[in-house]
């Protein structure tokens, strides 16, 4: 992890432009490739970011991140605080709790309940990124992520989007479409989920939970 806390400017051009004035502000650049620019403010979301896989160049005073889809953040740096860089290692992942993991696992045991003939391929399906919840196939033989939360926020979507964009790199399996599976997903998170052709699904955790008692009591 770099931490860099300067005085800047940052521009985007990609699907539109953006800028944002001259400020003090936190860069962050992660192990895989991630940069962000953080405000003084907020709980967690960057003002402007790029996520991986993405090509950091260093000229001068002036950063320029690109994506293979002809994306690019240019920060100028006018002034430079500290610049620092720790390695933290790997990271054992967001421990679950009990809703969020019996969701998962009830889940991996019906798909079909998310989308009718929906089949599971692997649960935990592992990638460098961290592991999907649960990879599934249609009954047309597309390749469906399915990330799951008790309560789907906007951090949620960005990390099934960068699921995906990783997924869609393998040429066995893609295109891999999305799904958010939540008990609860919030206006914003449906928005931005839906703007990127992640398909959103509202989870009855007591309806799933009766479909499992009533399995085991045919047994």
């Amino acid at each position: 992890m770099r931490l860099v806390f300067a005085r800047c400017t940052v521009d985007y051009e990609g699907r539109l432009t953006a800028h944002l004035p001259e400020a003090t502000r936190l860069i962050m650049v992660k192990s895989d490739g991630c940069v962000a620019i953080h405000a003084d403010g907020g709980a967690y979301k960057p003002l402007n970011w790029m996520n991986a896989p993405n090509k950091l160049v260093e000229e001068d005073d002036i950063w320029r991140v690109s994506n293979p889809k002809g994306e690019m953040l240019i920060i100028t740096l006018h002034e430079i605080f500290s610049d620092l860089s720790h390695e933290m290692g790997i990271d054992p992942g967001l421990q679950k709790d009990g809703v969020e993991a019996h969701l998962q696992e009830l889940l991996a045991d019906d798909p079909s309940f998310l989308l009718e003939g929906l089949e599971l391929i692997k649960r935990e399906y592992p990638t460098d990124l961290g592991p999907v919840d649960l990879l599934c196939r249609t009954s047309k033989g597309e390749t469906i992520a399915v990330e799951i939360k008790r309560r789907g926020e906007i951090d949620g979507v960005e990390q099934l989007t960068r699921y995906l964009d990783y997924l869609n790199r393998d040429p066995l399996i893609k295109p891999v479409r999305g799904v958010f599976a939540a008990q609860e997903i919030r206006p914003q998170a449906k928005v931005l989920a839906e703007d990127r052709g992640i398909q959103c699904v509202v989870i009855d955790y007591d309806e799933i939970r009766g479909i499992e008692s009533n399995r085991l009591r045919l047994f």
